[in-house]
């Protein structure tokens, strides 16, 4: 079968790993492999180009997939705050508790003022979280950083952006809980090239300069680029969040002292900064520092990262997710294409499922 995958991330990296038999070519529009796990390699510093990618998984098979195209490290994602100039250690836990309760010593104790908050019916993100950890720990951890993040107040936003983030009444201060962690040795961009290896690669291509050849070509294709571009945004444009990426150079060996920190005051305008020597513990005389600045996704100026999966967006999706099911030869998926975000693992196993289904 000869096969196209639109798009050169890790979901279609994936799909190439397990139809290694078929005949692959890839294709994207960006003028590098790996989609937004990207890392380039500068005085032997990895640098994420698109954001911190932290690969967590309990699932042993996807570990195992993984480690057969790179080696990983040992890294444990571990974020701080900074609040007013503070720092805060976060996720909130023990220690955090300690920080802005002084009288909270134990688990019993945080446990305690975390049930004293009022238990409401929450029908939004703010009355949701204030709910979880009262007003003072939302103003300095939640409101600010969410406002900037998603350009809107929290009142306006859903429940299901903030049930992700874990509260803790122990000094468990990881970001992550999953078994398998770590960061692939070498970066991103050598574990994809390996992934994908055996596929024939056209980048600086866009499968709409050419939508006729690319559906007469082929015997299938998986599209993971925007599904609502696909269809010519019948039902209306799908709404993303976008970031601004600023990276500086410091001539000092280390810029922050750890890998992320979240800046979650409402005048500072950049959300975190990201130190990528911390990622694979490197110890050179100079340091890449990231600075991330939100801002609203704009077609051909930007790229699409956070997807707003509020009420309308996601009528809108469904639309277009209807109209994909006609398809005789075109497959959709990835962030862009099922408009979700998803961890690293998730979009390997959607890719492994959406495999099976083609085969």
């Amino acid at each position: 079968m000869k096969i196209l995958l639109v798009g050169c991330g890790l979901f279609n990296a994936t799909i190439a790993t397990q139809l290694k038999n078929h005949q692959i070519t890839i294709i994207d529009k960006r003028n590098h492999i790996g989609g937004n796990c990207y890392t380039i390699n500068k005085d032997n510093i990895n640098i994420h180009q698109y954001g911190a990618h932290i690969f967590h998984t309990d699932d042993e098979n996807i570990w195992n997939l993984v480690n057969k195209y790179i080696s990983f490290n040992n890294y444990r994602h571990k974020v701080l705050v900074n609040y007013n100039n503070k720092i805060y250690s976060f996720p909130i836990n023990l220690l955090t508790l300690q920080q802005v309760y002084p009288q909270v010593q134990t688990p019993q104790d945080a446990n305690q003022l975390l049930n004293s908050f009022q238990k409401n019916i929450s029908r939004n993100l703010e009355e949701h979280i204030i709910s979880e950890i009262g007003l003072e720990l939302y103003e300095i951890f939640i409101k600010g950083y969410t406002q900037k993040q998603w350009n809107t107040h929290p009142k306006n936003l859903p429940i299901s952006i903030i049930k992700r983030l874990p509260i803790r009444t122990n000094f468990n201060d990881l970001y992550f809980n999953d078994k398998f962690q770590g960061i692939p040795i070498g970066g991103y961009t050598s574990m994809i090239d390996n992934m994908i290896s055996h596929c024939d690669i056209k980048l600086n291509t866009d499968y709409f300069d050419d939508v006729e050849y690319f559906n007469n070509d082929f015997d299938k294709i998986i599209f993971s680029g925007p599904i609502d571009r696909f269809y010519n945004y019948k039902f209306g444009k799908l709404q993303w969040r976008s970031l601004k990426f600023e990276e500086e150079l410091h001539e000092i060996q280390d810029y922050q002292g750890t890998s992320v920190i979240n800046y979650t005051s409402e005048d500072i305008t950049h959300t975190r900064i990201i130190e990528h020597k911390h990622f694979e513990f490197e110890q050179q005389p100079i340091t890449y520092i990231t600075k991330e600045y939100p801002e609203n996704y704009i077609e051909r100026e930007n790229d699409p990262i956070y997807p707003i999966n509020d009420e309308n967006n996601n009528k809108i999706y469904n639309q277009y997710k209807e109209m994909s099911k006609t398809e005789d030869k075109i497959l959709f998926g990835g962030r862009l294409g099922d408009y979700a975000y998803y961890d690293m693992d998730d979009v390997i196993n959607k890719g492994i499922e959406l495999s099976k289904s083609l085969l």
